[in-house]
């Protein structure tokens, strides 16, 4: 075999590394998606006695962090169920059409994810500082616990965002090189 020939099916290095990486990343992105969904969907609620009742601050009380949940969980199973095809591209790194389809999926949940963030972004903010125009409170001086775990879950839905933003770049950069 001639010195600057391919061998039909075998990837050159570069492409086989931008394979894994991918499958790195994508590891990365699934563990960022699920600490943001699970402890925003199962840990954030607390309880404060008022006058003779409890009032308590539940996620589901504001339909943003619902949002947030349900966009964090969908992006989590997609790049779940994509791991299958990034492992087809460590082994066979030469698939052209299953790594456009993942281009675009990415691209995808990149927006999916970024919208529920800069959501509950806002309502963070809100529920932070309050909004004395509106003659809305701040109720973090109260719920201050609340506060904590809701503010930690945007630090995961963020990895997410950049993982996945890098992985969009790495698949354009995987595809300009075939």
């Amino acid at each position: 075999m001639k010195p600057g020939a391919l061998q039909l099916g075998v990837a050159p290095p570069t492409n086989r590394g931008i394979a894994i990486l991918d499958f790195i990343l994508r590891l990365i992105a699934i563990a960022g998606t699920l600490a943001s969904a699970i402890p925003m969907a199962t840990t954030t609620s607390q309880t404060l006695p008022f006058f003779s009742k409890f009032v308590q601050a539940k996620f589901n009380d504001f339909p943003s962090f619902t949002f947030f949940v349900v966009a964090s969980s969908i992006v989590s199973t997609y790049l779940f169920l994509s791991l299958a095809f990034s492992i087809l591209h460590i082994t066979k790194a030469n698939a052209v059409n299953t790594r456009l389809l993942l281009l675009f999926l990415d691209t995808v949940a990149m927006g999916l994810l970024m919208a529920g963030s800069a959501v509950a972004t806002a309502i963070v903010k809100l529920v932070h500082s309050g909004n004395s125009k509106f003659n809305w409170l701040a109720i973090c001086q109260k719920y201050n616990n609340f506060c904590k775990r809701v503010s930690g879950s945007l630090i995961g839905s963020y990895t997410g965002v950049v993982v996945l933003i890098l992985l969009t770049l790495l698949s354009g950069v995987a595809l300009s090189r075939r």
